[in-house]
């Protein structure tokens, strides 16, 4: 009865303490696809991702009710660093859900021309000022979102002193903005305000020398259980275990304690508990110390053993990295390793993908190149004797004439393609009862493999995935130079996921062996899942930035790189990485075996 009493009680005082519009909320995931064009389009940096922004805590002034829910200590402001730009996950600041949809614009478009803040309160206004005079079309919008702002703050007549010159000055900033130079002081923060960027977070991650943070991982899980939003961090050091004073009373040895075995009734989820005590937590301390954790993270990301890894093809080659923030390339920074699964065995086509691959054998051998003999040429393969015995029998025709050959037109398709799949260990996550992301890719690339052996096209296939820089794995499925055969069916239905996803090497390595191929038209197929992420750096904007030069790489050298992904958030961050037309994404994975093929067709400018 207490505890019925109690939660009738919070809903209660939490629904008195509220200010939001729930029947009004909007979601940031249902407006990221269009806000992250918009963004770009106004200016903004291509390279910067969308992502939820974490609540932050403010000290302002609550009322009474507010104080005994709790409520209106933490806020969801927009902010903005290198890597990405960060907004609240829902806004329900306004009545009306379009009125919260044009807020969410508006973010954009100011964090565009606001890219780094110095100031917060002049800043903003004089950004404001400048993107209105550059788009002049926002000034309605703007001036509605003003005024609506001016209704939720809280009315001057209840303020009082210091608190209503800063509200005062908020009010007027954000109606004219650029009339205030100075944001008076007061007691607290000021309650925030939903039309202006903030400054990013400060994160208080001190390191030292003696702390090597490329040896730190994540674990497998702790990647799954987490969102994107960030926390504010310090490092604490424990390092010195004999530290401390232990204190204790000399009394409690004469009392009395007794044990009582009580039985729990509901089960512990530790993963659970930690993930939400995580997310409670507004600064997060780092220990120096790596015990449990460490070596379970250690032994999730470790590689196999050399008797039940891949067969390594040489000593690896060493490639170079692009560092946006130095502005250059660093050379043998990668280390890419050519794998072979020389322990798969030979295999045919499998049960289930028979009739789809002879379907598509069959469609494709139509694509193969005949050979046209063209007559009375004025060079090629061989003589022509019609047009010799012509020329004999009679001589008073013009002898300059003498087209005495025949050549013999191949009418050949003059193109290559590498198909270059990732193998990471997120293409292990289940797609259905029966299937697992990798299980598609394994379909996909055999009946492309099925397709193409049926054209005749030169083609190869590889796979990869990585491990930090030291070791990018490059997992040899078909070479160019190799016949389709049972043993590299074996190799593809042989391919296993594990490790993350260094684009950029993958990329460039592929790049150097697809322009070996004499071929005028050379296609560079990427077939992705994700964003590149590794565990050391090359995380967010660092490898979406080396994935593009990588590509940019590709262009130059006469290539064509294209990305087939099945990444739903794809459209945020592949036009900048390959262009507008140059990606895909598939929202029906299982239709993936039969899109790619008929994809190719469409790259390669052929009908079938």
């Amino acid at each position: 009865m207490e505890e019925f009493v109690g939660e009738i009680w919070h809903k209660l005082i939490t629904r008195q303490a509220r200010t939001d519009f729930e029947n009004a909320r909007v979601h940031l995931a249902s407006l990221q696809p269009q806000l992250a064009p918009y963004f770009r389009a106004l200016g903004g940096e291509s390279g910067k991702g969308i992502e939820g922004a974490d609540h932050r805590v403010f000290n302002t002034n609550r009322r009474l009710v507010q104080r005994m829910a709790g409520s209106h200590r933490r806020f969801a402001v927009c902010w903005q660093d290198e890597r990405s730009l960060r907004f609240p996950d829902s806004i329900a600041y306004f009545p009306d859900a379009e009125m919260n949809t044009s807020l969410y614009f508006w973010l954009t478009a100011l964090a565009a021309e606001l890219p780094q803040i110095k100031h917060w309160f002049v800043d903003n206004q004089t950004a404001t000022l400048k993107l209105l005079k550059k788009r002049p079309g926002l000034i309605p919008e703007y001036q509605r979102l003003a005024d609506a702002f001016i209704l939720m703050r809280p009315s001057l007549v209840s303020l009082k002193g210091q608190d209503r010159q800063r509200e005062e000055a908020i009010q007027q900033a954000i109606k004219e903005p650029g009339t205030i130079a100075t944001l008076p002081i007061a007691k607290g923060d000021p309650i925030p305000l939903p039309l202006w960027v903030y400054p990013a977070p400060l994160h208080g991650l001190i390191t030292s020398s003696e702390d090597d943070l490329e040896d730190q991982g994540k674990g497998n899980k702790a990647e799954e259980n987490l969102d994107s939003n960030r926390k504010q961090a310090q490092r604490f050091d424990d390092s010195k275990q004999t530290d401390g004073l232990l204190v204790f009373q000399l009394e409690c040895l004469f009392s009395w304690a007794e044990q009582v075995e009580l039985d729990r009734c509901q089960e512990e989820d530790l993963d659970q508990d930690l993930s939400s005590a995580a997310e409670d937590l507004d600064i997060i301390s780092l220990s120096r110390q790596r015990r449990a954790g460490s070596a379970k993270i250690k032994f999730d990301m470790d590689l196999p053993a050399p008797q039940n890894d891949d067969l390594p093809i040489g000593d690896g080659h060493r490639l170079p990295e692009w560092d946006y923030r130095k502005e250059r390339m660093i050379q043998d920074y990668c280390l890419l390793q050519p794998m072979l699964a020389d322990d798969a065995l030979p295999s045919p086509v499998p049960e289930h993908l028979k009739n789809q691959a002879r379907s598509l054998r069959n469609r494709f051998s139509m694509l193969q190149t005949n050979r046209q003999l063209q007559h009375r040429q004025l060079q090629g393969d061989e003589i022509d004797l019609d047009a010799w015995i012509d020329v004999k029998t009679q001589p008073h025709r013009n002898i300059d004439n003498q087209n005495l050959y025949i050549n013999r037109d191949n009418n050949h398709r003059d193109l290559a393609c590498l198909l270059l799949a990732d193998l990471s260990m997120s293409t292990d996550a289940g797609l259905n009862a029966e299937q697992r992301v990798i299980d598609v890719i394994r379909d996909t690339m055999l009946l492309f493999a099925e397709a193409l052996s049926a054209t005749r096209d030169p083609f190869a296939i590889y796979g990869f995935s990585s491990v930090k820089n030291k070791q990018v794995r490059y997992q040899l499925l078909k070479n160019f130079a190799e016949p389709y055969n049972d043993q590299v069916r074996g190799r593809l239905q042989a391919v296993k996921p594990g490790f993350y996803t260094r684009m950029g090497a993958a990329i460039r390595q592929s790049s150097e062996i697809l322009k070996l191929q004499k071929s005028q038209q050379r296609l560079l197929l990427i077939l992705s899942d994700g964003k590149p992420n590794d565990i050391d750096r090359y995380e967010g904007r660092y490898g979406i930035e080396d994935t593009r030069k990588a590509v940019l790489e590709a262009k130059q050298q006469g290539l064509q790189p294209f990305c087939v992904t099945i990444d739903e958030k794809g459209n945020d961050y592949l036009p900048y990485l390959f262009g507008d037309q140059g990606y895909a994404v598939i929202s029906d994975l299982t239709r993936l075996p039969i899109l790619l093929p008929k994809l190719y067709l469409n790259l390669t400018g052929t009908h079938a």
